[in-house]
């Protein structure tokens, strides 16, 4: 197992997994991926097994604790020196589920987050995976304002700076 930031040749297989993950309303296509990863690809995370990708994360690092429904859609809300490293996908391969990758990769994002002195991390989700996220420290902040594909999601955070 390797985790890597993500390259140009690794779209064809991010798109798949995505296609694999997500409904047809949540899911960003082929051209939106190429956009994040020529923006930020400090911040898109994959994890291989043997040689494939199995897994892989990304987000952009932004300057408020929310992630808004632009974010999903718009790469220049990513600011480099930004405080918050946001989170807009988490995605396994429904082949490779149930290993702990997502859970790896994610380990992985949290900690590159507190090393670059980011504030902390955040995500929406909805509801069946707050457990999941509580896992890693996240806190359930409320109902987010986000309508993505007409879902209820949830904002949730994870803040370093009691930690420091």
């Amino acid at each position: 197992m390797r985790i890597r930031h993500a390259e140009k040749q690794d779209l064809e297989a991010l798109n798949r997994i995505g296609e694999e993950c997500y409904s047809p309303e949540e899911r960003i296509s082929a051209e939106e991926y190429e956009k994040r990863l020529n923006v930020y690809p400090e911040h898109f995370w994959i994890l291989e097994e043997e040689g494939e990708i199995a897994a892989f994360i990304n987000g952009p690092v932004i300057n408020q604790p929310k992630i808004e429904d632009d974010m999903f859609h718009n790469t220049a809300w990513h600011d480099e020196k930004g405080t918050w490293q946001a989170i807009l996908g988490v995605n396994t391969s429904p082949r490779c589920q149930n290993r702990g990758y997502a859970s790896r990769i994610m380990e992985r994002l949290i900690m590159d987050a507190r090393q670059q002195g980011r504030k902390g991390c955040v995500i929406t989700c909805k509801e069946a995976l707050i457990p999941y996220y509580e896992k890693f420290g996240f806190q359930n902040w409320g109902v987010s304002a986000s309508a993505l594909a007409g879902q209820l999601w949830y904002d949730m955070g994870l803040t370093f700076e009691e930690e420091m």
